[in-house]
């Protein structure tokens, strides 16, 4: 699991988000899967760890994850992630994206666009 913080795509806890949602969505983090710490997690980014602690607040808000003292933050039995034939269209739209010059932001908008 990388994650990165950039200039555009929101705040950076909603980047953490995003991200860590998008791998559980996407299947890269299993149910069970244990998230680095708050610390750690800041400490890599560079980021403080209240940006980190309210990502992960949303998370369990959203049912993706559970926190547990003693045990950290893992992934919820809940969390499902999406089929396969999505996962393929997306990474598709990632290769058409790249192949033609179009960042992330803008092949957002065309998705929405088209949604």
């Amino acid at each position: 699991m990388i994650i990165t913080i950039g200039s555009s795509g929101g705040s950076p806890a909603e980047q953490i988000r995003d991200q860590i949602a998008g791998f559980i969505t996407s299947g890269q983090l299993a149910a069970g899967e244990r998230l680095p710490s708050v610390r750690q997690l800041a400490a890599d980014l560079g980021v403080a760890p209240g940006t980190v602690a309210k990502a992960y607040r949303v998370l369990e808000a959203n049912g993706q994850v559970v926190t547990r003292m003693g045990a950290g933050t893992r992934v919820s039995a809940e969390a499902t992630s999406l089929s396969p034939a999505v996962l393929d269209a997306a990474r598709s739209l990632r290769a058409a994206a790249l192949g033609d010059g179009v960042d992330v932001d803008e092949a957002i908008r065309i998705l929405r666009a088209i949604w």
